[in-house]
């Protein structure tokens, strides 16, 4: 019952924390009004993709806090999770392209040392990792476009 408990409290911390930050940081004029790049997604493909993300990334501070407990890679996974949800403030908040490549960097490198530090340990940790980094790669590159193309 403990691990199901510690599961829920963790997928409804970062999805809420998520949702949150979505709600408040939301895309408006300033960045309809951005160049970006042919392969930029149309807007509605955000929230199910996030969502989706988050519970994952839930799931694996979980299994890593059980496991591990206050380790080195929850560190990893703690500091990610600040990363990610300062890139909406720093982006839309800010309205700062630059800014947010600047954060969204260092996201991407910490969620590639999260895999790599689970991989052995907990291979299903390391897994639902994955295709949030496989996202937030092609969000680092949007982002990175966005910031040549103004």
């Amino acid at each position: 019952m403990r691990k199901i408990a510690t599961h829920l409290l963790f997928i409804a911390a970062v999805l809420g924390g998520g949702l949150f930050i979505g709600f408040n940081f939301m895309p408006g004029d300033w960045y309809q009004s951005l160049a970006k790049p042919p392969f930029n997604p149309p807007n509605w493909i955000f929230a199910p993709v996030w969502s989706i993300l988050y519970i994952l990334i839930g799931v694996a501070g979980a299994r890593t806090f059980l496991r591990d407990g206050l380790s080195n890679a929850f560190g990893l996974w703690v500091m990610q999770l600040i990363l990610n949800f300062l890139w909406s403030p720093a982006f839309f908040g800010a309205r700062n392209a630059h800014l947010a490549l600047a954060v969204i960097v260092p996201l991407l490198a910490t969620i590639l040392a999260f895999i790599a530090l689970r991989w052995r340990r907990d291979r299903v940790a390391a897994l639902l990792f994955v295709p949030y980094a496989a996202w937030v790669g092609f969000a680092t590159l949007l982002n990175a476009s966005i910031v040549w193309l103004n």
